[in-house]
């Protein structure tokens, strides 16, 4: 039955409670609470609205006011999320429709890679941070190795590395692989190389003299501080810059991307050695392939640009 007169805030709260029971990561759900409340006030005071004040009109209106200063990427989560709230509220029967596809959203460009500049960058990124940097407190090259080794020979996000387990490298010798869960819950398993388990077990190794053997359970988190405690997100990005600052390759990381510029870096090398787009959005495990083409077509370009700048070419001008 309809139950236009409940009040918008509480419906959110059954909203989140229910996105909870899927364990996104925190962020996420702050981000779900941001873009109801966000929308929310301007539609008008929030404590005071109900499902009657979500008319497509003020909805539309809402959203256009909300897109002025923001994103494409901003107003596309917004719209998201606020679908899927209305998406919920039919599957419980508070709704009889979704009024979300009356208000149009805006169509989202393909970003472009921001891979490492340089050719030679990752291999002189994990060579510097293999040695422990004299300048540190609490240095810990082993573990510093297997992020971005990790990062750079697997592809994995930022929030697929912190929710790994110990238990998440499996597989036999030759054969071995990372299971990882990534966004929306969609499991992906990624081959790794026998040099990058070697890597993670030289880590998991320095960790067991550290902590002791209690410390690796392949329940334990895979990555941890210096307190032997499941590294965070700010910690993740704190170790990542201080990385590229030890590398001295601060002026190759393209702005914004940061740990994400080594996810880029995997798929942009998996591109120029020939991989197709469908294995490339298997292994980092994209929701479209128009995503994993992307990767493909701007490799391409680089390549003709390459080409064209070749000083031989305008030997040729005029001989035709």
């Amino acid at each position: 039955m309809h139950q236009s007169n409940r009040a918008l805030i509480v419906l959110f709260e059954e909203f989140l409670a229910d996105r909870g029971t899927r364990k996104p990561s925190p962020h996420t759900l702050a981000a779900y609470r941001r873009d109801l409340t966000t929308i929310g006030d301007l539609l008008g005071p929030l404590p005071q609205l109900s499902l009657d004040d979500c008319t497509v009109k003020a909805l539309r209106a809402a959203f256009a006011e909300f897109a002025l200063p923001r994103s494409v990427a901003s107003i596309r989560r917004a719209w998201s999320t606020w679908n899927a709230f209305f998406t919920f509220l039919v599957t419980d029967g508070v709704v009889p429709g979704n009024p979300m596809s009356g208000i149009a959203k805006p169509r989202s460009p393909l970003a472009t890679p921001k891979p490492l500049r340089g050719e030679q960058t990752p291999e002189h990124l994990l060579t510097a941070v293999s040695e422990a940097d004299p300048n540190a407190r609490h240095p810990w090259p082993e573990r510093d190795l297997a992020v971005l080794a990790l990062a750079l020979c697997a592809g994995l996000r930022s929030a697929e590395l912190l929710s790994l387990r110990v238990g998440s490298i499996a597989g036999r010798p030759g054969e071995r692989r990372v299971d990882v869960l990534g966004k929306g819950g969609q499991p992906r398993t990624i081959p790794i190389s026998d040099d990058l388990d070697a890597v993670l077990e030289a880590y998991l190794a320095s960790r067991r003299s550290k902590f002791g053997s209690r410390a690796v359970l392949r329940s334990s988190p895979l990555f941890v501080d210096r307190h032997g405690e499941q590294l965070l997100r700010g910690g993740m990005q704190y170790l990542v810059k201080s990385c590229f600052r030890r590398a001295q390759i601060t002026d190759r990381v393209p702005r914004g991307a940061q740990l994400h510029s080594l996810r880029h870096t995997f798929a942009t090398r998996l591109a120029e050695d020939g991989a197709s787009a469908v294995e490339i959005m298997r292994l980092l495990g994209h929701a479209s392939l128009a995503t994993s083409q992307n990767y493909i077509d701007s490799t391409a370009e680089q390549q003709r640009a390459a080409v064209l700048s070749n000083r031989t070419n305008r030997a040729l001008r005029g001989l035709g």
